[in-house]
């Protein structure tokens, strides 16, 4: 077997297994998340009234969404309490978070590849995905 680190071990057609692997795991668990989200979330408002999602309704928070539903820190708790609108929230992170994995690892494989040229142009990439994700205003 082949170094990890070896270019012989990091060949295209195996590169590209990864990566659609990487890609199909994360958009089929943001999957399996937001349907289990959905299911408690139909089990702890069975019985609500339509009128709590109008969107007219909802002066303090932007698109329907609570404040506390909007940043990581917030949703992992909620998460581990097992509310449901914080399970689907989790879910979509997931999703989000699955092609910004793909970036991550391709600067791996360009480094391992010593192709530098790529590797910077991808960390300008990831640079500016999560400079966008973490100082963008909303």
């Amino acid at each position: 077997m082949a170094n990890i680190f070896s270019k012989a071990y990091w060949t295209q057609k195996d590169v590209n297994l990864i990566m659609g692997k990487l890609l199909r795991y994360g958009v089929v668990s943001s999957c399996v998340i937001t349907l289990i989200g959905g299911v408690f979330y139909l089990i702890q408002h069975h019985g609500d009234s339509m009128d709590k999602y109008k969107a007219t309704d909802v002066p303090n928070s932007m698109f329907g969404v609570d404040d506390f539903y909007r940043e990581l820190t917030t949703i992992i708790p909620r998460v581990l309490t097992l509310d449901g609108a914080a399970i689907i929230q989790f879910g979509v992170c997931v999703l989000i978070a699955t092609p910004i994995m793909r970036v991550a690892f391709s600067v791996i494989v360009f480094l391992v590849e010593k192709d530098y040229l790529y590797v910077t142009i991808t960390l300008i990439v990831l640079c500016g995905i999560l400079l966008n994700m973490f100082l963008g205003l909303h």
